[in-house]
């Protein structure tokens, strides 16, 4: 039987670094077990993964993140204009944008007989993520309705429109409107109706940007689709308590005769971190415009490897910690469930002065623990570099790519 989950827990040793930093220039951080961990916010490994190249040569379409409006345009003028299936004409970005962002459609309301003094603002336009596919689906729509002729009835609106606009008394907040911004105004309402009735369409194209289809997407403003997202990722925190050190550094001036140019300090410290992720294959074939299994269970081993190796930036070029998961367990469940509990008492080094053996060794404990505790069904796999024995109900494997495969066979032992 097909489980809905996949359960995604990786422990990372990472050599003395400083990751993930608040406003503070300090390292984020957390209280767990009444100790203090180290913390990778989920917004930074998202991040990492995100403009990493494995993602770039997996996931070719990623999503466009701003609320610059003006640069958005330039952007997609830049994009579309050397995309050889786009021959709608550069000058409907603009256009779109304006559809998208809702700086006109929702700009009043026709019907409403309230006061004229209430001032037509535009609404704020939060940071989101555009999908470039979605986006030239949209300018198609914008297109065929601004050049297809309006309908007697829609003529007979129209025209009441103008005349309402013209018998109105223009204000210092609300002056009049020319007939071709009312004309405006009226097509861009027509268009939101158009997309209103499409909203699989919009959401089918969407989903080709994987990065909104795993993390989905908050709608700001506009014609924007929420889209919940299929992958949960938890903030990874240390799993014992750590005591940060700090690093007073300089910056030498050549030209300085005596003493440095720049003084300053960075706290860092080094530490084995949990990551935990869970990944929704419903949710994710929705997005993915009702995509078959097979195709969200190869994005599910894409993912597995994003988060057995790639880490986040910065302070990369001082500290190098490039360090890959030294486990990755895999379980395929009927909800999703975290394990970080394993470390709610902060692991103690063992005999040689470690926390990674212990951790290790901690983590697939309490999964047996879990596991028979509830009588979860699951199907479970892990790739570890210790030498360890396994709990029943737990398949080894040998590498990180075995692994992948086993996630890529729903679960499942691949046939010799």
């Amino acid at each position: 039987m097909t489980k809905n989950f996949v359960n995604f827990h990786v422990l990372i040793s990472h050599s003395p670094s400083c990751l993930n930093r608040d406003d503070m220039n300090m390292q984020k951080s957390a209280m767990f077990g009444g100790k203090r961990r180290v913390r990778i916010s989920s917004q930074s490994l998202k991040r990492a993964m995100r403009v990493s190249d494995y993602y770039k040569k997996h996931f070719p379409e990623k999503s466009i993140r701003t609320r610059q409006l003006d640069l958005l345009r330039q952007e997609l003028e830049s994009i579309l204009g050397k995309d050889e299936s786009f021959d709608l004409g550069l000058e409907w970005v603009a256009k779109s944008i304006e559809v998208f962002s809702s700086k006109v459609v929702d700009s009043g309301d026709e019907e409403d007989g309230g006061d004229d003094e209430v001032a037509t603002d535009s609404k704020k336009v939060a940071v989101a993520p555009w999908s470039i596919s979605e986006f030239k689906y949209l300018c198609t729509k914008v297109k065929e309705v601004y050049e297809t002729p309006l309908s007697e009835k829609e003529l007979d609106q129209l025209q009441k429109s103008i005349e309402k606009e013209n018998a109105r008394k223009a204000t210092a907040k609300k002056p009049k409107l020319s007939n071709a911004e009312i004309k405006d105004q009226f097509l861009l309402k027509k268009i939101k109706s158009v997309l209103s009735d499409n909203t699989d369409a919009l959401a089918n194209a969407c989903g080709k940007a994987m990065d909104i289809a795993l993390s989905g997407r908050m709608a700001t403003s506009g014609l924007m689709t929420n889209i919940d997202g299929a992958l949960a990722v938890a903030h990874a925190i240390t799993t014992h308590s750590v005591d940060a050190d700090i690093d007073w550094f300089t910056a030498v001036d050549d030209l300085q005769e005596l003493g440095s140019g720049h003084l300053d300090t960075q706290e860092f410290s080094s530490g084995v971190f949990y990551r935990y992720a869970s990944l929704n294959i419903a949710q994710l074939q929705k997005n993915l415009g009702d995509a078959p299994r097979e195709k969200a269970l190869e994005i599910a081993a894409h993912v597995l490897h994003m988060l057995a190796t790639e880490v986040p930036s910065a302070k990369q070029q001082s500290f190098a910690a490039h360090n890959l998961a030294d486990q990755a367990l895999v379980s395929f469940s009927d909800q999703p469930i975290s394990l970080a509990n394993a470390f709610e008492q902060p692991i103690k080094a063992d005999s040689g002065g470690g926390f990674r053996t212990p951790s290790v060794k901690k983590l697939n404990e309490y999964w047996d623990k879990t596991h028979r505790g509830y009588g979860l069904d699951e199907s479970c796999a892990e790739f570890s570099l210790e030498e360890i024995d396994l709990p029943t109900g737990i398949e080894r494997k040998s590498s990180l790519p075995d692994l992948e495969a086993w996630v890529r066979n729903d679960g499942t032992a691949l046939e010799a």
